[in-house]
């Protein structure tokens, strides 16, 4: 086959877009602002700090629930027993009269307002 009917094909230009990888970038780097060290500054090692960063957030938002709920059963259930009932037997009771507070705001009451929880003991006893 003759040479000279192949053309040299010229190479395209390879395609970058420098400015969106760039704003990647500088978000993450923002995000890791205050890191310690080259977590803060240095672009491979910030990414995975801010992964990280991310996923304890994600993970602690539903973690926060629980420790919260949790504090409310332990106030109510101190502060029942300074009224004599247990923590299952009073919100057993608060049940079944159909008192419509839930545990933050019982919590809250037991905390704040001994008087107004001292009632709502009385009610269910």
């Amino acid at each position: 086959m003759p040479t000279a009917c192949y053309k040299k094909i010229k190479n395209m230009p390879r395609s970058v877009n420098s400015v969106a990888k760039r704003a990647r970038r500088k978000k993450v780097l923002k995000q890791a602002k205050g890191y310690f060290g080259r977590r803060k500054n240095v672009w491979t090692v910030a990414k995975n700090a801010v992964d990280k960063a991310m996923l304890y957030a994600y993970r602690d938002r539903k973690t926060k629930k629980r420790n919260f709920r949790s504090l409310w059963i332990m106030r109510i259930n101190a502060a029942a027993r300074e009224h004599g009932m247990s923590y299952s037997q009073f919100m057993g009771g608060v049940k079944a009269n159909g008192i419509g507070l839930n545990r933050k705001v019982l919590a809250d009451l037991a905390m704040n307002q001994p008087a107004a929880f001292k009632a709502v003991v009385d009610k269910v006893k």
